[in-house]
């Protein structure tokens, strides 16, 4: 059984710079993948069945990223396999922090060599963009400048930060606040170069913050201590810092009715060379 850590991201500012006649915006973004994820394993079955188990349930299986990520690659392949996947959740769901998207990239990279498909980094990021708009980052995994809807990464290597992430009990739709009204969407191009110089405004955060009081109480109270700055269309709010101590000083100070965690921000993750180690040490039958 393959067992690895599916990362969490957040979006150090986002920018929604023009909408699209499909009815998508076109955003400048950096996506911050962090040390902090859920854990998934897998498993080959000898049948054809996909099972999954999760310590959350809440998602119907016809809805869940994971399913339609291995459905979607069977039928893009004509390979037609089964396996166990089993999640353990900890990365807070509806919080813009990408759970389910990095869940879903997990799958297709684990299952493209689990099933031997043998697709390209760039077949299976096209693949999971059809699911989802952050789905590519994960399935490269390199923090990045991202443009367009998403897909068209550029990747960074940033100074080590910590980073506070703050996650109130409601959960926010992104569709809700991409079509609000109100929602800023003529931002101003900007460079890889300028981003030095501190691009750190979400232009999801203003609208999110009038129809979701708890969010901007949250936002509130950690201004308090750091920058809070909302990721994604919320509802975590993350502060940064130059040390682990610093953030865990403010992390138990986190009033109790919210969930809090510290995170380092890393600038790729595990996920592609783990799967390619343990392919490497043990080839699957088929």
């Amino acid at each position: 059984m393959l067992s690895l850590i599916s990362p969490a991201k957040i979006n150090l500012f986002l920018h929604i710079i023009g909408q699209r006649s499909d009815g998508y915006h076109n955003l400048e973004t950096i996506f911050q993948l962090l040390d902090f994820g859920d854990t998934l394993s897998f498993s080959e079955r000898a049948d054809k069945l996909i099972t999954l188990t999760s310590n959350y349930n809440d998602i119907p299986r016809n809805e869940n990223l994971i399913i339609k990520a291995a459905e979607l690659l069977r039928r893009e392949t004509g390979i037609i396999r089964g396996c166990n996947i089993r999640v353990n959740k900890v990365i807070p769901m509806g919080a813009g922090l990408g759970g389910g998207s990095s869940n879903s990239a997990t799958t297709l990279l684990v299952l493209n060599s689990l099933w031997n498909c043998g697709l390209s980094l760039d077949k299976l990021s096209d693949l999971g963009q059809t699911l989802g708009a952050d789905i590519p980052v994960f399935i490269k995994g390199n923090t990045s400048f991202a443009e367009s809807t998403g897909e068209i990464l550029s990747p960074l290597s940033l100074p080590k930060k910590w980073f506070l992430v703050i996650t109130p009990s409601c959960s926010i739709s992104t569709q809700e606040i991409f079509s609000h009204p109100q929602l800023t969407r003529n931002s101003s191009p900007i460079k890889i170069r300028a981003l030095p110089s501190g691009q750190c405004r979400n232009d999801c955060q203003k609208v999110v913050m009038n129809e979701y009081p708890e969010v901007r109480d949250v936002l509130d109270w950690a201004a308090n201590f750091a920058e809070p700055l909302l990721t994604g269309t919320g509802s975590s709010v993350f502060c940064k810092f130059d040390n682990q101590e610093e953030a865990r000083r403010v992390l138990i100070e986190v009033p109790k009715k919210w969930k809090g965690f510290v995170a380092k921000g890393i600038n790729r993750s595990s996920v592609q060379q783990q799967v390619k180690d343990y392919f490497n040490g043990a080839s699957p039958s088929g």
